[in-house]
């Protein structure tokens, strides 16, 4: 925070670790349904008669609500409390998905699934506030660390899930149960989170414009890495398949392996930060993408080649998420502006997650994969250039800074 940032959201004596658990799995069920379709979209398109772009949007839908509308949501959130906010959330993408169960057309799950967008969105901004009040500060960059899993872990399941549900039982038993768990979850929400980390208190104004400057240079770091990472992800199917002769089985197989990866560098940034390791030396992890694009992306490469680079670019996709939402209590002028910062890193994530993919599918068609590398080489410079700006800004006023634990010891 600024040197003349007052910590109005005190740190606890102790981290309620149970509780920022329960915060943690309903993130964890929420990203569930991002991915839901992806499993049973044949399905899908073969009853509902979707084209292929039909059902590119049904699955993208929700990423591009929080692209459009992130930072609206969280003035809302801040309005309405985090608490209150997370079992709105939670209990608008189950309604949607239910709704989107019995979908008879491609305009009705449309809707449902732009209805849910809103609620996930709702969710990933409220669950890092919520997250930061229940911790004390030293334990802050690891429950968020941490908390930066929840997308891979969440995709992982649901795709697993989702893909034996949805073949033995149908696609529609499979959303209806996800919506069913995802209701139980803002039940449980509601009864097990305490009402005193709800909302900010009234004293708190809302963010003026020029204090969520430094959250957007932060938030740009995550765009740009997202629009160079995820694609990887998103494409490695494809390049198993045409490149080296998997069977579609496996190559979604192996992708879902990979994906879950990312939930390591989450962990590993949680690691790193607790034993203070300088976040400008932290950043620099995130240029281990160029060579790894380097060697995806030339001509010819071996199987082998392929999967560690994508492992390694999970990895770093990973590892730079968690190092964002870790580092933005310290680029915040007020720690209660947290679900407002936490909506522009949600809208510029969303951003560079619906963008990345068309992107590297439009380079990948036209000048070809090798292209891939420069820009890859490009992008993700700048993301860890804006990194090192925020981490020199927070060493010029770190002196300058009272952690909130030494405040209230001084006051007392």
């Amino acid at each position: 925070m600024d040197a003349n940032a007052t910590a109005s959201t005190s740190s606890p004596p102790h981290t309620s670790w149970g509780t920022i658990a329960v915060v943690y799995v309903a993130g964890v069920v929420t990203a569930m349904s991002l991915g839901k379709f992806s499993p049973v979209e044949p399905a899908v398109a073969d009853e509902l008669g979707l084209s292929l772009t039909q059902s590119g949007w049904v699955i993208s839908m929700v990423v591009g609500v929080g692209a459009a509308v992130g930072l609206p949501a969280g003035y809302l959130v801040h309005r309405f409390g985090a608490r209150r906010s997370l079992v709105a959330g939670l209990t608008l993408t189950a309604l949607a998905g239910a709704t989107g169960a019995a979908a008879a057309g491609y305009p009705w799950l449309l809707t449902a699934r732009a209805v849910e967008g809103v609620g996930y969105l709702l969710v990933t901004i409220a669950c890092p506030a919520l997250i930061l009040r229940l911790a004390r500060e030293r334990d802050r960059a690891t429950a968020l660390s941490v908390w930066a899993t929840f997308v891979p872990l969440g995709l992982g399941a649901g795709t697993l899930t989702g893909g034996l549900i949805g073949s033995t039982l149908g696609w529609r038993t499979w959303i209806a149960a996800l919506a069913a768990l995802t209701l139980t979850m803002a039940l449980l929400t509601r009864t097990l989170l305490p009402r005193g980390a709800a909302r900010p208190p009234a004293a708190v104004r809302l963010p003026r414009a020029n204090a969520l400057l430094w959250p957007a240079v932060l938030a740009s770091a995550l765009c740009l890495a997202a629009l160079v990472t995820l694609p990887v992800i998103v494409l490695l199917p494809t390049f198993l398949v045409d490149r080296h002769g998997y069977s579609p089985a496996t190559a979604g197989a192996t992708t879902s392996v990979i994906s879950l990866l990312s939930a390591l560098g989450g962990l590993a940034a949680g690691a790193l930060l607790r034993r203070r390791t300088p976040i400008a030396i932290l950043s620099s992890a995130g240029l281990l993408t160029i060579p790894a694009a380097w060697l995806m992306f030339a001509p010819a490469p071996t199987p082998s080649a392929t999967l560690t680079s994508a492992a390694t670019i999970s990895i770093v996709n990973g590892y730079l998420g968690a190092l964002v939402l870790a580092t933005l209590p310290l680029v915040l002028q007020h720690l209660d502006h947290a679900d407002v910062g936490n909506a522009v890193v949600a809208q510029a994530g969303s951003l560079g997650v619906l963008l990345g993919p068309p992107l590297f599918g439009l380079i990948t068609e036209g000048p070809g994969p090798r292209t891939l590398i420069p820009v890859t080489a490009i992008v993700i410079t700048a993301a860890v250039a804006a990194l090192l700006l925020v981490a020199g800004r927070e060493r010029r006023h770190r002196r300058g800074v009272v952690p909130a634990d030494q405040a209230r010891a001084q006051e007392g």
